[in-house]
């Protein structure tokens, strides 16, 4: 194994951050269009068949929304974890993880056999 490009490991961490936070821009913009035309449409969710639409697709966007919000504190973390010289060491064993696996998934934390072994990604 060749040694960690950490300059380019910042480059992926770096673009991916940006394009979570510009999904969660996105995200949070339709989620409060959604809230504003269920507000001034008056719409009763239990009675009226758009209602249940307007109310699943709140939800949905409310949950996409957290799953951004959720990758984008990995990708602080992962961030922490190269600022610290911690990023490429497997939390569980202490080996370097695979260059080919950061750069898959840049905010790993287990080796590919630690994360074989526990289910973890």
């Amino acid at each position: 194994m060749t040694s960690p490009d950490w300059a380019m490991a910042r480059e992926r961490l770096d673009a991916e951050h940006a394009r979570v936070a510009d999904r969660i821009d996105a995200l949070q913009r339709e989620y409060d269009a959604i809230v504003a035309a269920a507000e001034s449409a008056n719409l009763d969710d239990e009675h009226d068949p758009e209602g249940a639409t307007v109310g699943f697709e709140r939800a949905q966007v409310q949950a996409l929304l957290q799953c951004a919000q959720d990758t984008l504190a990995e990708l602080n973390a992962a961030r922490e974890r190269l600022d610290g010289g911690e990023y490429g060491v497997c939390a569980a064993c202490g080996r370097p993880i695979d260059e080919a696996r950061l750069a898959a998934r840049p905010t790993t934390r287990a080796c590919v056999a630690c994360a074989s072994s526990s289910g973890t990604r």
